[in-house]
C-alpha cells in the first residue's frame, strides 16, 4: 500500500527485537479515517497485522482504533479475546500470544496508528 502524498499525520515504529519497521500515513475527516497508506518492512507477523489494518482501517473512528489496539495487547499479553466485528480477521494472530518475543512486531502497526491519530489530534 503506497504512502499518502498529503497525510494529516504520519508515524514510524521500529521493533527493537527483530528490526521490523512500519511507517504509516492517515487522513481523518469528520471523525473517521478517510485515507491510509503504509510502508511495511517487517517479519511475517508484522506484515500480517499491517495487511489486516490496511484492509479494514478506512471508515474507522479514532476511538475504535484505540480499542482495537488495546484488545490486541490484551489478547497477546493477557489471554483476552481477539477483536471482533469488522476486525474479526485479527483472530488469526491469536496463536502469537504463545510467543512473547513476537508481540512487538505484531503490535507495531497498531502503535503506529495510535501515534498518528494523536499527531492528527484525533
Amino acid at each position: 500500500m503506497p504512502r499518502l502524498d498529503a497525510p494529516d499525520a504520519s508515524a514510524k515504529k521500529v521493533s527493537r527485537v527483530c528490526g521490523s519497521v512500519v511507517e504509516i500515513d492517515l487522513n481523518v475527516t469528520e471523525g473517521r479515517v478517510t485515507a491510509y497508506g503504509a510502508d511495511v518492512n517487517a517479519c511475517a507477523l508484522g506484515q500480517t497485522s499491517a495487511a489486516i489494518v490496511a484492509n479494514t482501517i478506512v471508515g474507522s473512528t479514532p476511538d475504535e482504533l484505540r480499542q482495537v489496539r488495546d484488545r490486541m495487547v490484551a489478547m497477546l499479553k493477557n489471554g483476552g479475546p481477539p477483536p471482533n466485528g469488522r476486525w474479526d480477521d485479527l483472530k488469526y494472530l491469536e496463536p502469537v500470544r504463545d510467543y512473547p518475543a513476537r508481540h512487538a512486531s505484531t503490535l507495531l502497526v497498531f502503535e503506529a496508528v495510535a501515534e498518528a491519530l494523536d499527531r492528527a489530534g484525533a
